[in-house]
């Protein structure tokens, strides 16, 4: 044992005993006397001995007292010791400052007061300090016993997983050793790692991959899978595959589950979820550096996506790469299934573009789904017009169907039952009749060609027998009907034996082998019975087999008597068109459905724009709807105050027709009333026969002539107004008509309410009924003269002497007197509702054209807030264009890459 071993176990005492002692205490007395007494022996060294004695056998006040007074080398220890002592008597603080107090250049005292204070901290439940004591043991001596050990436990069980992270690491650089990077492995796979940047790991994945291979390549493994879909997953591969890129992994190592992890990691980057911007700089040494330890199974995958992406951005790839690359997809095995994948590229193409609400249409989907029918032969009915191609196609129907020049590609299929369909990119329709797909159709109805297509399903013995679909087109270089050469298995041309296989026809059949160079193109020479030489008509077939076969030499031709119906022709033909059905190669349908996707992908950029402008134009017609609509508003208010002003104006007029009336004829019957006096009347009461005779008459002229001419002039009046409103409520019409027209759709409804009319009307007769007017103090009132008379009559009323006299006052005083302020009192209390009346006409008005104006208000807020959310919707779409291009773009490159992969299995560039 050394004597550092000796010092940490306290057991330095058993030097200075012999082998066969049994008694320290006794022993080490002894030598203590001997030495004091003699001063030849190192007192110190005794005296610290036999403080570890009492420290084993508990007696810690006698140890320190011994260990107080050790004054040699031992000191540093001794301190250490006393220390000891009072953290086993509990008295933590002293064994605190004890342990601090120590200065000693040894390395193992240093980490055994380390490792006391870590342990005196714990028990104190001081982790912080705990922590950064511990931390230092480590990092001035990491090779002292079970220290990293110690710091591992304490971090893991306090869940410190960057200390622990940090000790792994630095351990594993330090000491190379598999057990370290073991470790990490274990946080990695945890995911601990991924609260540190991706480039902290660099170095020791360095050092890991220069001592063993198997454990880089898991260690990778854990720590790719731990930044997968975090925010630092981009930085992982951006600073791995850097340094990977400068190791020297080639694929004479086995990578297999690397290479799979970065099969998996490009196919994830390009599904469209991530823009180019953020994958420029990351793709280019992924692709190389899987290119370069790609094993078997995954060499072709690598190289067909070296190969597409460098064909798509050239300068990103080096040369180098790319030329392995091309070399490597020629002798690499093919065991992948280019059908599903084919297909879960579009499904995948698909769904992505649904998810940004533009509709990848119908027709695609209807296309793919009948290419990956392998027992359906597509053969395409072409010809330019006038050789017979619709009746040929009618022929072997059986039935009357193309009857016209048409507008649009149909497919005919045999089926069980007769079903036609139109596919188009924004629907499918089932058409309830005949007639109605004749109308669809007929290119005399349908002057553009409709890039819908139709689907004509029907009973047919040669179609369903043989497995055939026939494709009839309007007619190439038409639309999108030369897209159908790449869908059809073959091509059958129609050629008129009149006039065969002339340059016309030569051009068109040279445009669709540029299109499709490896579709079997076969002729029907129509019309051979329209020639009445049998030998002529026999050289006229050898002579065009002759020239077509100079263009296609693998094509057959078939001689058709087009006015003949013969069972030998039909099954002639029907032998010629069995032969025509081959065996469908799976790699041919699997280029046609990648043609058809890279058309989807053209499609969809297409439709953006096409989104994009719709936007715009819808913007800039709601910005016009918006200007009319305010129009009509300002028009509708006009209107609205034109005819408050003159309805209300006619009907003032009335007012003082009546007022006028009033006015001129009340004074006279009031002063009529002089016939009620007498020379013989009783002039002391005939004031009051005055008054009430006055009352009465003025009340019989309001109700018998007043009311009733008031009652014709309203009702007159009511009339008009009707009219006015009339001719408003046209003018509303005409205006919802017009916007109608615009919007194509009956969206808005001006009616204007004529409640008002019904309202009007009950007015005018409860202010026309009879009117019960209250009595008034016509001849009542207090005037000098009035008083005068009254109190004469009733002064000399008594005397028959005096009735003359007073007759002649009384009559003279009535038939004189103006009335003015009684006519004026009578006129304004029996006037007062119609004046009320006429004050509500605008408010009335305003009624009638109320909901007219709310509906119009309404519409430009609907529109404005409309056009104001696609305004939104542009910006954003032209914010952000790489948003939806982007995707796309990658689409295209695994398209490409899928392409290269069915190139390498065939062989051929």
């Amino acid at each position: 044992m050394t004597l550092e071993n000796q010092l940490i176990k306290k057991m330095f005492y058993e030097t200075l005993m012999e082998a066969d002692e049994k008694n320290p205490v006794r022993v080490l007395g002894e030598a203590f006397l001997a030495g004091h007494k003699d001063g030849t022996a190192d007192i110190s060294a005794i005296r610290f001995a036999q403080g570890e004695v009492y420290f084993h056998n508990k007696d810690y006040e006698a140890a320190i007292f011994k260990w107080e007074n050790v004054h040699n080398d031992l000191k540093p220890w001794a301190k250490k010791n006393i220390a000891d002592c009072y953290y086993e008597l509990g008295q933590l603080s002293a064994a605190e400052e004890i342990y601090q107090s120590i200065e000693t250049e040894s390395r193992v005292l240093q980490s055994e007061v380390a490792l006391q204070l870590f342990s005196l901290y714990i028990d104190q439940g001081m982790l912080e300090k705990a922590d950064e004591v511990i931390k230092k043991a480590v990092s001035f001596h990491p090779d002292y016993p079970n220290v990293t050990d110690i710091a591992r436990a304490f971090f893991e069980k306090h869940n410190d997983w960057k200390s622990a992270i940090e000790l792994a690491v630095n351990e594993a650089i330090r000491t190379e050793s598999h057990h370290w990077f073991d470790i990490l492995k274990t946080y990695a796979e945890q995911g601990f790692t991924n609260i540190f940047e991706p480039q902290y790991f660099s170095k020791c994945l360095t050092v890991l991959y220069g001592a063993d291979q198997t454990r880089f390549e898991q260690l990778v493994q854990a720590l790719w899978n731990g930044y997968k879909n975090g925010r630092s997953y981009f930085s992982w591969l951006r600073e791995f595959n850097r340094l990977f890129l400068h190791l020297d992994a080639n694929r004479e190592q086995s990578w297999k589950e690397l290479s799979s992890l970065y099969q998996e990691t490009y196919f994830e980057l390009i599904d469209g979820t991530y823009l180019m911007k953020e994958l420029a700089e990351i793709i280019p040494n992924l692709l190389t550096n899987w290119l370069k330890i790609a094993d078997r199974s995954h060499a072709l995958f690598a190289s067909a996506a070296v190969l597409a992406w460098s064909e798509k951005f050239p300068s990103s790839m080096n040369p180098e790469v790319v030329n392995d690359a091309e070399h490597l997809i020629f002798h690499s095995r093919n065991e992948t299934d280019g059908l599903e994948y084919s297909l879960t590229l579009f499904d995948s193409i698909v769904k992505w573009a649904e998810a940004q609400g533009v509709e990848p249409g119908h027709r695609f989907r209807w296309l793919i789904r009948e290419l990956v029918d392998f027992q359906t032969h597509h053969l395409l009915v072409a010809g330019i017009s006038g050789n017979g191609k619709s009746a040929f196609i009618n022929a072997v129907l059986g039935e009357n169907i193309l009857t016209a020049p048409t507008s649009s590609v149909i497919v005919f299929k045999g089926d069980e039952e007769t079903e036609i369909r139109k596919i188009a990119d924004e629907e499918l329709t089932t058409f309830s009749s005949f007639h109605e797909f004749q109308e669809a159709v007929d290119r005399r109805l349908n002057k553009a060609f409709d890039n819908a297509m139709i689907e004509f399903s029907l009973p047919s013995p040669i179609l369903q027998e043989n497995r055939l679909a026939l494709i009839d087109t309007p007619g190439f270089g038409e639309g999108e009907a030369l897209t159908y050469v790449y869908f059809a298995d073959s091509l059958l041309f129609v050629l008129d034996a009149n006039d065969p296989f002339t340059e016309k026809e030569q051009e068109i059949l040279m445009q669709i082998r540029k299109y499709a160079p490896h579709l079997p193109i076969h002729f029907l020479l129509n019309k051979i019975d329209e020639i009445y030489d049998e030998q002529e008509a026999t050289r006229i077939v050898e002579d065009t087999r002759s020239q077509v076969r100079a263009y296609f030499p693998q094509a057959k031709l078939f001689a058709y008597l087009s006015h003949v119906r013969s069972r030998k022709q039909q099954n002639d033909l029907a032998e010629f068109l069995r032969n025509l059905n081959r065996p469908i190669a799976e790699d041919d349908r699997i280029e046609k459905i990648f043609i058809f996707i890279r058309k989807l992908i053209r499609h969809l950029l297409d439709k953006r724009a096409e989104m994009e402008n719709n936007l715009s134009e819808s913007i800039k017609w709601n910005e016009e709807m918006v200007t009319k609509l305010s129009g009509a508003i300002h028009q509708l208010t006009d209107l609205k105050e034109e005819k408050a002003r003159m309805l209300t104006r006619t009907f003032h007029k009335v007012l003082e027709e009546i007022r006028s009336d009033l006015s001129e004829n009340i004074p006279e019957i009031l002063r009529g009333c002089s016939d009620l006096i007498q020379e013989d009347s009783d002039f002391r009461n005939i004031h009051l026969e005055l008054n009430d005779e006055m009352n009465r008459r003025v009340h019989a002229y309001v109700n018998d002539k007043i009311l009733p001419k008031a009652y014709r002039s309203l009702q007159e009046w009511i009339v008009t107004a009707n009219d006015e409103l009339n001719h408003c409520q046209s003018f509303l019409d005409e205006m919802s008509d017009g916007f109608h027209a615009m919007y194509g759709q009956e969206r808005l409804k001006l009616n204007g309410d004529f409640q008002v009319l019904d309202d009007w009307l009950r007015d005018a007769d409860r202010m026309t009924s009879s009117v019960q007017m209250e009595k008034m103090n016509i001849f009542l009132r207090r005037t000098p003269y009035q008083i005068l008379l009254k109190s004469a009559g009733r002064l000399f009323g008594a005397f028959q002497q005096n009735n003359a006299i007073l007759y002649n006052k009384y009559k003279q005083f009535v038939e004189n007197e103006d009335y003015l302020d009684v006519a004026e009192s009578i006129i304004n209390k029996l006037l007062l509702p119609f004046e009320l009346f006429a004050k509500s006409l605008e408010r009335d008005i305003s009624l009638f054209f109320r909901n007219p104006l709310a509906v119009l208000n309404e519409t430009v807020e609907e529109t404005k807030k409309e056009m104001k959310e696609k305004e939104e919707e542009l910006e954003k779409m032209r914010a952000n264009p790489q948003k939806f291009r982007d995707p796309l773009t990658l689409f295209e490159v695994k398209l490409r890459q899928y392409e290269w992969m069915t190139i390498s299995a065939k062989g051929v560039l």
